[in-house]
């Protein structure tokens, strides 16, 4: 009984310990201390972007900033913040007015403004194999997709494919394109390119000129539909999936450690959609900048992209957006919402932005990352009680920014060139695609193009640390071949984004491992929003002292007091 009253003794002084521990003040910032309350925001739309939000989401939940999102195609996401069923929204594409069916595609008078969220590239996952093996350093021109996704190419012996790859023929076996069936984004993105870059391709099969969120099936084709991207990655990478090839946005082969076409650019340089070559791309990427018109402002056009000479650059890359509500009045939106939507925002613009490439995405530049802030202040214009305090590009923590030069993008400065292997004539280059293993040039120099080795054997080790800015850590394992370790396990980036100093582009500190069911460390680059939660990592640190005395002390006083009893028994 001694001791049941001993060990009840000092585990209430432990409790009691760690209650004023846990009510003991904390010393948050003043502006963060008055910050409004979160409530839980809802959106849909875009799964083009989606594994990059989702990891978003899991960063900032421990902060307090419930967001629920729901994928379902870029077209969903319009129609539901049309129809105020929503918070916000995702698409690649803006409203377009009126849709392919002749439904009406607008905002339904609700208020609202697009904001650029990540980029990205559209990649070409595949599932081809000779003998038992999987083929993963295919090559295809811009024109052979082109007539692959239109019906013109169906057998993966095509001649042009041969030519495609240096002479490198594989064997006779039926191609099986797998599109999205749903209204989607990234076939908005894909088609504006084969609407624009090849149109005596493109137009004959769609019957008319431009783009559109539904790719159209021809009756009697073996094209596959799936809806979502995360489908159309699954049909292709299963078990009877050979022969198959769609488009997905590159996170998604990257994170399923599943390989992806090389795609020629107007170089003549075979390219990777890696957060490079996408950077690269994007400098000339046109932006609306006209902002007397919210349903232009800030919408991309994309031509110049798809040509861009650098032969660094991936053509098919573009943004995403999110679709934010601005009006006073709005049905869905309280302060807390908008505390939650500009905060939520406010790290997916910063800190966040780190971890696009080791996800398969692109950072945003510092001129669009500024542009939404300039968004973001419209909810605080709708609504003066939402807190903006230290919200601004002073704060904000993005590997593209030299924080000196809006329109210089360290990213595309470092990117490197492609290897001698991946220039038409030339190849096909030995390393295996879909790793996501680029890395940047040492001291943000790049290579003469033509001049690299062709690589035969593995790939430069992915969890190698870059000295210069826009540097990854995917945590992908890999075989001496580079066939992603075990050629079959799903790894998750894990080695932690790295965070940047806004000023001079260097690596200042890495964020910690991530996990995919925990949604890892959360990066914040003001630390006021560490601590905006009533406890604080202080708070904890005491908790777990106690709790550690607890575990040295409390064993030592039970043996003493077993001895004692002992002693106290002989005596008797």
């Amino acid at each position: 009984m001694k001791i049941s009253r001993l060990v009840a003794g000092v585990t209430a002084l432990l409790l009691a310990s760690s209650g004023a521990a846990l009510a003991a003040p904390t010393t948050a910032d003043p502006a963060v201390s008055s910050r409004a309350a979160y409530a839980t925001i809802e959106g849909t739309g875009s799964t083009w972007s989606q594994i990059i939000v989702d990891q978003w989401i899991a960063d900032v939940d421990s902060n307090g900033i419930k967001v629920v999102y729901t994928g379902g195609g870029s077209t969903k996401g319009r129609k539901d913040f049309s129809q105020a069923s929503v918070d916000f929204a995702i698409s690649e594409i803006p409203y377009q007015g009126t849709d392919e069916t002749g439904q009406a595609d607008t905002s339904n008078g609700r208020a609202y403004s697009y904001l650029p969220i990540v980029a990205g590239g559209t990649a070409f996952t595949y599932q081809l194999k000779v003998g038992n093996e999987l083929v993963r350093n295919l090559r295809l021109s811009g024109e052979t997709i082109a007539k692959i996704f239109t019906g013109q190419i169906t057998n993966w012996n095509d001649a042009q494919i041969t030519q495609d790859n240096n002479g490198r023929a594989f064997p006779s076996k039926t191609i099986i394109p797998v599109v999205r069936s749903d209204g989607s984004g990234t076939t908005a993105q894909f088609t504006s390119w084969l609407d624009k870059a090849y149109p005596a391709v493109w137009r004959p099969y769609f019957g008319r000129s431009g783009l559109t969120s539904y790719y159209p099936r021809k009756n009697g084709s073996n094209f596959i539909g799936q809806s979502g991207s995360d489908q159309v990655m699954n049909t292709i990478s299963g078990f009877a999936g050979d022969g198959t090839i769609g488009y997905v946005e590159y996170s998604y082969p990257v994170n399923k450690n599943y390989p992806v076409v090389k795609v020629l650019n107007k170089s003549g340089y075979y390219v990777e959609p890696t957060q490079y070559a996408t950077a690269v791309a994007l400098t000339r990427a046109k932006i609306n900048q006209d902002k007397s018109d919210p349903t232009k402002y800030l919408t991309q056009i994309l031509d110049d992209v798809y040509s861009n000479p650098d032969p660094r650059a991936y053509p098919i890359s573009s943004y995403s957006y999110m679709i934010i509500p601005t009006g006073a009045s709005d049905s869905r939106m309280t302060t807390a919402k908008r505390q939650s939507i500009a905060d939520f925002l406010y790290y997916s613009l910063c800190s966040g932005q780190s971890k696009a490439g080791p996800y398969g995405y692109s950072p945003l530049p510092l001129n669009l990352v500024q542009a939404g802030f300039n968004q973001i202040a419209l909810l605080k214009k709708a609504d003066a009680d939402v807190d903006l305090t230290d919200r601004d590009v002073t704060t904000c923590n993005n590997p593209t920014f030299d924080g000196k030069n809006l329109n210089k993008n360290v990213l595309a400065e470092v990117a490197p060139n492609p290897p001698a292997c991946d220039k038409t004539g030339a190849g096909p280059c030995g390393e295996s695609t879909g790793q996501n293993n680029q890395t940047p040039s040492p001291g943000g120099e790049t290579d003469t193009p033509g001049t690299d080795t062709p690589t035969s054997g593995a790939p430069s080790d992915p969890g190698s640390p870059t000295t210069g800015p826009g540097s990854t850590d995917p945590g992908f394992a890999t075989d001496g071949e580079g066939n992603g370790g075990d050629g079959g396990a799903v790894d998750v980036p894990g080695g932690g984004a790295p965070v940047f100093d806004p000023e001079t582009g260097e690596v200042v500190a890495g964020s910690g491992s991530t996990d995919s069911t925990s949604g890892g460390d959360a990066i914040f680059a003001n630390p006021t929003l560490v601590s905006d939660r009533p406890l604080d990592s202080r708070t904890f640190g005491w908790v777990a002292v106690i709790e550690l005395l607890a575990l040295v002390l409390l064993p030592g006083i039970v043996v003493a007091s077993l001895r004692r009893r002992r002693r106290e028994g002989a005596s008797t």
